[in-house]
């Protein structure tokens, strides 16, 4: 007998040669699952499947399932909450939040904010918060869950029900600046941890970033669980993110690596409300069929959320698969239309389009079809996708969530073009949003904008506490406490790079033999993260291989080419080096993963993640931006950094800049050494400063592949060089009347030198300066000046004569500090402006005018 409940979703498929043959064809199938079950059927489909892929047939399935819940009726958990409460739970958190952010607009009306995309969300994120988003306590380590930030509006509304947000508070949504006059804290636009370091944990504001930095954290998570570092093993990683947001590269690049790595500890939710933020995702086509073909081809569990409860009687009667047959050619912008359409309208265009749906839709009422839920809102439906969701194994899932955006605003916005930008609402619209969810406000409430906030003994607040309780406490709840981890002391490790005695190396090198020492400190070395983006070899890091490995979820498989030599490659499960491939993206969200340990898991980890420069910021530079705001801790190491070093690569691989945009950023720390001892007195401030006086802040160091002589560093000098500038030498006779101070960053240093010695042949006296941080200068100097205090730098160039500086970055990061050069010197900057080229380092030092002969030929022409 067959299996109606799959039959009805076979398509009829025109073009049948022997309908007849066909029909016994389906009858057997169904036979066989009635007779044997679906595991069976599943085998013997797999079977099929791989005589139809062979050449001849050349056949592969369709990725795309029908317009239908991926989860049957039948198989749908119990409910386990209070279904009422839960909905008038939602509702005031619909009303608040939208309140909060008309009040701000009718006030002010250029604070912006968004109502449309919570009202899509909002049964998403409640049934998240009520039954699955488990928050960290002395029991648990909690799950990381990551809020799609125009739906900041609606965690607040439920900070508030909770008591952690008060009236005032809410009342300065977006007003970060002017609240505390008013004794309240002002509420960030989005999810911003810098903003409200014990609210928010992960920013998500710029679209895409979100994405590609859940995965990141679900693998490290499983990264400290191998390395024994942190069991993470029950802990989940949940998204909430927008259809539209999945157009963005970030939120597309790392689907493979998700799949590839088994991440079962990933759950996202991707809110289809078919809308970007001005109009249809795919006016002509079908988001979520398209959003299906790609992750499933990538390796992902699809659960599809499509129609509520208030469907199921609809396809019970569907005995002719007249509903499947109609979403199937229902693209999304007929969708929206629909959407912001009334009952009337959608019984005459979508019921009426055949005498079958019409037969379905006899018998309700005009509004029983306009109150036709779509999945997403349907807090029953949801807990079931979500449960299903929550016990997947071998896969990371993802929910595509059939919504409506700005569900329930009515006329005023759902489903409209203009949806996203609607901030303001009349009294009228007011008035419909409150009855369309049965809110218990006045119509002066109402029209007012009033807060709602049920009696704390009340069933709603009662059972809303319960849940969290349940749940190990409210969230999101961002936290610092972590054990200190101790530094071992710099001779213990940096002896080499501290009294070098003029051994030729480069930075990068001496780079690479530090971290090497470190890794092996028993209390320091487990906490390291060295992360690479496939360059491991050019930096010269093959010996950490087999030192402490690379990670690998699923350890060695193979026997690498390399096997015997001493520079092996070697996986394992254990292994500590985190070698991401060819994706500086990846690569920066694992640091950010590593960086943000201390709070987000209270175990401090210590990521330093090397790359080539001009593909750190210039690249990546809206993900650094968002660790900064994470609060990140952790160093950023720009190898062959600036436009000179790296000879032969030529334009797009030569870094100008990178220190300029370091310097944008409040909490990056950039320095750009030009000798080992330099970078070893860098490294050790930092970690002191990250891992003992836990500090939020992160470094930007720049090394060099230029092998030359290095100094030793006196013990006096070790202060400036954390400060951004030392007296490094003299040069010619101290009593000669013409004098210049020259000042040198990175591997720009030795043209310095070689300058000076070149002006004191000639009788010009030459104070050699080296600047370890122009940005770290120009930021005391201003601070400095705020305070009406002499910046160090001003102290340091005391004295007479003109003043030169070079770097090999562009002139506008050596004139960062002119503001500061002492009164009556001369400041002359020269720098790598420009285009990069391809050439050696002395021919584009020539060219730039950042070699000796430009340099002393710069000092020649301040003297006159």
């Amino acid at each position: 007998m067959a299996d109606h409940s799959i039959t009805r979703y076979l398509a009829d498929q025109g073009g049948d040669a022997d309908p007849l043959e066909t029909a016994e064809w389906r009858d057997a199938f169904q036979a066989l699952v009635a007779t044997q079950g679906p595991a069976r059927a599943r085998f013997i489909l797999d079977q099929l499947a791989v005589l139809a892929r062979h050449p001849t047939v050349a056949w592969s399935p369709e990725l795309v399932t029908p317009y239908v819940n991926t989860v049957p009726v039948e198989k749908q958990p119990v409910f386990p909450g209070d279904l009422a409460i839960e909905e008038k739970l939602a509702s005031l958190m619909r009303w608040n939040a939208l309140a909060m952010v008309v009040r701000a607009n009718t006030a002010y009306g250029e604070l912006g904010g968004h109502i449309a995309s919570y009202a899509s969300a909002a049964d998403l994120f409640e049934v998240g918060f009520n039954h699955f988003f488990r928050a960290r306590n002395a029991q648990q380590g909690g799950d990381l869950v990551f809020f799609q930030p125009h739906s900041a509006p609606g965690v607040y509304a439920r900070a508030f029900l909770e008591g952690r947000l008060s009236e005032q508070d809410l009342a300065h949504y977006r007003q970060e600046i002017t609240a505390p006059a008013a004794g309240a804290r002002g509420l960030s636009s989005y999810p911003h941890p810098w903003l409200m370091p014990d609210f928010w944990q992960f920013p998500t504001g710029s679209m895409g970033i979100g994405p590609i930095s859940s995965i990141y954290h679900a693998r490290f998570m499983r990264y400290l669980t191998h390395r024994q570092v942190l069991d993470c093993g029950e802990r989940k990683v949940w998204g909430v993110f927008g259809d539209g947001e999945m157009d963005e590269p970030e939120s597309m690049s790392a689907l493979t690596l998700a799949s590839r790595e088994k991440l079962d500890n990933l759950v996202w939710v991707v809110n289809c409300n078919l809308q970007r933020l001005d109009g249809p995702v795919r006016g002509n086509g079908r988001i979520v069929d398209e959003l299906e073909k790609l992750f499933r081809g990538a390796g992902w569990n699809v659960i599809k959320l499509l129609w509520g409860s208030d469907w199921d009687g609809l396809f019970a009667r569907d005995t002719t698969n007249a509903l499947v047959r109609a979403f199937a050619h229902t693209v999304d912008g007929q969708m929206q239309t629909f959407a912001a359409k009334d009952g009337r309208f959608n019984r005459d265009n979508f019921f009426g389009q055949d005498e079958e749906l019409a037969r379905l839709a006899q018998g309700m009422t005009d509004e029983q079809i306009d109150r036709l839920k779509r999945g997403g809102h349907d807090l029953v439906k949801i807990h079931a996708a979500y449960d299903a969701a929550a016990k997947h194994r071998g896969q990371p899932t993802v929910i595509l969530a059939h919504t409506k955006k700005g569900y329930g605003m009515g006329a005023a916005g759902q489903g409209r073009m203009t949806t996203h930008s609607q901030k303001k609402l009349d009294d009228a619209a007011l008035l419909e949003f409150r009855n369309r969810f049965n809110l218990p406000v006045s119509d002066a409430q109402a029209t007012s904008l009033a807060f709602f906030k049920p009696a704390d003994d009340s069933p709603e607040m009662r059972y809303l506490h319960a849940r969290r309780d349940a749940l190990g406490g409210y969230m999101p709840k961002r936290e610092t406490a972590c054990d200190v981890v101790p530094v071992p002391a710099a001779n213990t490790y940096a002896q080499f790079a501290l009294q070098a005695a003029g051994k030729e190396m480069s930075t990068t090198m001496a780079f690479v033999r530090l971290l090497g020492t470190l890794l092996k400190d028993p209390q320091l070395g487990p906490r390291i993260v060295p992360i690479v983006a496939d360059e491991a070899r050019t930096f010269g890091m093959a010996n950490l291989f087999k030192q402490v490995g690379i990670y690998s979820s699923a350890g060695q498989s193979y026997e690498p080419e390399d096997i015997g030599s001493v520079l092996s490659y070697r996986e394992a499960l254990d292994g500590q080096i985190l070698e991401e491939g060819i994706s500086e993206a990846g690569a920066i969200a694992s640091w950010t993963a590593a960086a943000t340990s201390y709070s987000v898991h209270g175990v401090a980890m210590l990521p330093f993640y090397i790359y080539y420069s001009m593909f750190g910021f210039q690249r990546v530079g809206d993900a650094i931006w968002a660790a900064a705001d994470q609060r990140a801790r952790g160093f950023l190491l720009g190898a062959t950094s600036g436009r000179t070093t790296l000879g032969g690569e030529g334009l797009q691989h030569q870094d100008g800049s990178s220190h300029l945009v370091a310097a944008t950023i409040p909490n990056c720390k950039a320095y750009d050494p030009a000798f080992a001892g330099e970078l070893a007195v860098i490294l050790d401030h930092g970690m002191r400063e990250m891992l003992v006086e836990q500090r939020d802040v992160f470094y930007y160091v720049t090394l060099m592949n230029e092998n030359y002589a290095n100094p030793d560093l006196p013990e006096a000098s070790r202060a400036g060089v954390v400060r951004g500038a030392y007296r490094h030498a003299s040069f010619g006779d101290a009593s000669a009347k013409r004098r210049v101070t020259l000042l040198g960053s990175g591997a720009i240093l030795t043209e310095v030198l070689a300058a000076a010695r070149q002006l004191a042949e000639e009788g010009i006296a030459a104070d050699v300066v080296s600047v370890t941080s122009w940005s770290e200068l120009a930021r005391e100097g201003q601070a400095c000046e705020e305070q009406a205090t002499t910046p160090y730098v001003t102290e340091l160039l005391a004295g007479s004569g003109p003043i030169v500086a070079a770097s090999d970055y562009v002139r506008a990061v050596t004139e960062s500090i002119r503001a500061y050069v002492p009164a009556g010197r001369r400041y002359v900057t020269l720098g790598t402006d420009g285009f990069g080229r391809s050439d050696t380092r002395a021919a584009l030092r020539a060219f730039f005018h950042v070699d000796a002969e430009s340099i002393a030929k710069a000092a020649r022409f301040a003297l006159g």
